[in-house]
């Protein structure tokens, strides 16, 4: 895995890339200078962790066979303001599932992703308290 990151401008701006091309913008907030042309860097790990946790997610109901139409994820975080460096405190996870699914598999499918899968909730766990909550959408 590698990732580069060139700087875009003379403020904060980076685009970083992936070996397959696919780039993405990052910039610091605008209290020290950001322009808001991209991700802020912890923005990015609470991204890096919903899609983890959606691409574990839906591949655990797809192997179950469950109908899973779309799948919406919100994630709301708190920093340790106080620390530095301010890390998340607390991260909560909210999972709009669409389709006619059994509850006993979308429980087992979100276990399973914290548990055992998601590498990205397996780091932020160690410094941050995560929560999830769903809704099953019929």
């Amino acid at each position: 895995m590698e990732i580069n990151l060139v700087r875009k401008n003379d403020k904060f701006n980076f685009e970083a890339s992936n070996p397959a091309g696919q780039t993405v913008e990052l910039d610091a907030k605008p209290e020290i200078g950001g322009e808001g042309k991209g991700f802020r860097p912890m923005e990015m790990l609470l991204v890096g962790l919903g899609g983890c946790s959606g691409i574990d997610i839906v591949n655990v109901l797809t192997k179950q066979k469950e109908p899973l139409k779309d799948v919406r994820i919100n994630i709301k975080a708190s920093r340790r303001n106080q620390e530095m460096p301010p890390i998340f405190e607390t991260i909560t996870i909210h999972f709009d599932l669409y389709g006619q699914l059994a509850e006993q598999k979308v429980q087992r499918a979100i276990a399973l992703t914290f548990e055992k899968y998601c590498s990205v909730s397996n780091i932020l766990e160690r410094s941050a308290t995560l929560k999830f909550t769903y809704t099953i959408h019929n």
